[in-house]
């Protein structure tokens, strides 16, 4: 009998620690098609901003609206799912961001554009945190390297919206959003494969950490105040990633414009490489922190690109293109760690945690993005990147973050 309760308790093991890639994958493509059409919006600014006439601080308002909306729904979607979880949210939220591409592609005005990100908003705060469950069923034991599968999903979809600004906007104008809703399709037919596994795993996750609390295995959560203290320094740490980045990827375009002379095709180019190498940093910063640690990944990630941030402003054209995908890689290579170190903190609340850090990060962004906007209609673009650049020098805070926290 010991033996049979000894070969049931390695299975168990087993499936607890093995690394589900196939689910991985699919939801890492849809975190793509998700985050592809939030980079739709972004992406329309330059021919919205002709088309409709907008001022840099109504193209503020469309990136706090969308981002917003996805900030402050992300932690309540994560604590009902935390103790109600609901796969089939997922396939529900993505048919909102479907209705969404739709009203991006024909809104007459800047109103009616709004409210149709408020629909792409809203299925980006439903998907995320559930997105994030799924993620954390199949990890095994690689979470960072998990997690970091599914953010690298997300970072190529934002990657590439200065490539639709590029290819599908400026020559096909504002209807050319309308493609958007084949993302929408698509995701929901893979989700209709997740579901089902996630549903499943879900359950057996439960009846583990059911059994782990009658056994009193379960590791003792750490004092309050020491998990306030620790959520306190990571908010202020996105922030000052959410702020900059919104900075980079709002109105870098229109700085080198008007610093440089390039026109609105040229000028995607820096914005691409930024984002491009936050794909590469992303992915290998996942990869490190198994290795090294979540605190000593997020000091290198944050006060790595302090140096580089400080210089952008500074160069000539020739060095931002080199230097800025530097930048892009070393600060993004902390963002999914940043994830899992709160998912770690607050063990058993996987959506709360998912949806704090990642709902901050799009709150935080959508904030400074109004907050830019007016600032650069009242003085100047070139005020606005010198100012930024400072941020990530708020990272010296990780050092105060209590050491890593590996929950099982």
């Amino acid at each position: 009998m010991s033996t049979q309760l000894g070969v049931a308790g390695t299975r168990t093991d087993t499936v607890k620690s093995a690394t589900v890639y196939a689910i991985l994958v699919a939801i890492s493509s849809v975190h793509l098609m998700n985050d592809m059409m939030q980079s739709v919006v972004s992406a329309l600014f330059p021919v919205l901003k002709d088309s409709l006439r907008l001022s840099l601080a109504q193209i503020g308002w469309i990136a706090f609206t969308l981002n917003m909306t996805s900030s402050v729904l992300q932690p309540v979607v994560g604590l009902i799912s935390d103790k109600r979880p609901a796969p089939w949210m997922l396939p529900l939220g993505m048919l909102s961001s479907l209705l969404g591409m739709v009203g991006l592609a024909f809104a007459p005005n800047f109103y009616l554009l709004l409210l149709a990100v408020v629909f792409v908003g809203l299925g980006s705060a439903v998907f995320h945190p559930e997105g994030s469950r799924v993620v954390h069923l199949a990890a095994g034991n690689r979470r960072a390297f998990s997690q970091s599968i599914y953010q690298v999903g997300g970072n190529f979809g934002h990657m590439l919206g200065p490539l639709m600004t590029m290819l599908i906007f400026l020559p096909l104008g504002q209807k050319g959003a309308i493609w958007g809703t084949l993302l929408a399709v698509t995701a929901i037919l893979i989700l209709l494969k997740v579901v089902p596994w996630y549903k499943k795993h879900l359950a057996i996750h439960n009846g583990m950490m059911q059994k782990r609390k009658a056994a009193g295995q379960a590791k003792a959560a750490l004092a309050p105040k020491v998990v306030a203290l620790a959520l306190a320094i990571l908010f202020a740490i996105v922030f000052a990633r959410s702020w900059y980045a919104a900075a980079i990827g709002n109105f870098y375009q229109f700085y080198v414009e008007e610093t440089y002379g390039l026109s609105i095709k040229a000028a995607q180019v820096p914005l691409f490489l930024f984002l491009a190498a936050g794909v590469a940093g992303t992915f290998l910063g996942g990869i490190a922190a198994d290795q090294i640690g979540r605190k000593k990944m997020m000091l290198i990630s944050i006060l790595g690109a302090a140096p580089f941030a400080l210089l952008l402003p500074h160069l000539p054209l020739a060095w931002v293109y080199p230097l800025i995908v530097v930048l892009g890689f070393i600060l993004q290579s902390g963002f999914s760690v940043s994830v899992v170190y709160a998912q770690e903190l607050m063990p058993g609340k996987v959506g709360t945690a998912s949806g704090l850090i990642t709902g901050l990060a799009f709150g935080m962004g959508g904030l400074g993005a109004v907050v830019l906007g007016y600032l650069a209609d009242a003085y100047t673009l070139s005020f606005i990147m010198a100012a930024c650049s400072a941020l990530p020098l708020i990272g010296l805070l990780a050092i105060l973050l209590p050491k890593d926290r590996r929950e099982g």
